[in-house]
């Protein structure tokens, strides 16, 4: 040991943990601290309708929901799943599609905003339920008027963030391109495009929870099979397990596709040093 090692103090020659190695904790504490409140509402139903607070006629307890979803799962509610996945997926990827076209197109355009946002403006002030008589009567009871109810739920979140994050673009990025003389294609891509990112992601997770909120609507009023048809179900037979079951499983799935799309936000936009939030942890 050197004179300079015996001049420290013993808490300053402890050797630091690697912070380039997290533990199996730090990788997944923040997960696991989401599942902190849930379970805490399971554990205090569980209770509450145990010791008769709650009728179980009306709120079954978390183990019998358990219980009931397990029954499912060996019937019919996979089917019911990959029938909302199917709808959902169709109508969020038509919507979506649609909304970067007209948001880039409105984005860019004073003209085109002049003609096209007064119309847009006007259609996604009505609420969903509204449109679904006109589609029945436009399309029938089929699956093309249940895709197209959910794409104009996507669509609307999507083209609105999509429009906001065009022109909230800082115009000095555009100034600095032109003066270098990019094309417009060269200045969309390498400009336009990665500024208005975060807008456009904010707008996918948007558009994809009002998916499965319209999904709800369609099914609801003419599906024979799909998890709004398994809500309808539930109640048509005084079966709040199986409403409730279908309730979790739907908010399985929309937490599911909203994490996926997370991670591709997290991905595609791995370039920011942006601020997210504090911890007590520093």
């Amino acid at each position: 040991m050197t004179s300079r090692d015996k001049a420290l103090p013993a808490s300053a020659q402890t050797t630091l943990p690697d912070k380039g190695q997290p533990t199996l904790w730090l990788r997944y504490r923040t997960p696991l601290k989401g599942l902190v409140v849930p379970a805490v509402i399971i554990v205090l139903l569980e209770i509450i309708v145990r010791i008769g607070w709650l009728p179980a006629y009306q709120m079954p307890a978390p183990s019998e929901i358990v219980l009931t979803l397990r029954d499912l799962a060996d019937g019919a509610l996979w089917k019911h799943i990959s029938a909302s996945l199917l709808r959902v997926l169709s109508g969020f990827v038509i919507g979506a599609s649609l909304a970067l076209v007209f948001a880039a197109w409105v984005g860019l355009s004073r003209e085109a905003e002049a003609y096209l946002e007064p119309t847009f403006a006007g259609l996604r002030s009505i609420p969903s339920l509204a449109w679904v008589p006109l589609l029945l009567l436009w399309l029938g009871i089929g699956e093309t008027s249940k895709i197209v109810l959910i794409a104009i739920g996507a669509f609307f979140p999507v083209y609105l963030n999509g429009v906001a994050a065009i022109r909230g673009i800082d115009r000095k990025l555009v100034e600095v391109g032109q003066m270098y003389g990019l094309s417009r294609y060269r200045l969309t891509r390498r400009i336009l495009l990665p500024a208005a990112l975060p807008g456009l992601f904010t707008g996918l997770r948007s558009g994809m929870s009002l998916s499965w909120m319209f999904l709800v609507a369609a099914e609801l009023i003419a599906a024979t099979k799909g998890l709004g048809y398994l809500l309808s179900d539930g109640r048509e037979t005084s079966r709040p397990d199986i409403v409730l079951a279908a309730i979790i499983v739907l908010a399985t799935l929309g937490k599911l596709s909203d994490g996926l799309l997370a991670r591709l936000e997290k991905r595609f936009l791995a370039w920011r040093d942006t601020f997210n939030g504090q911890s007590r942890e520093g």
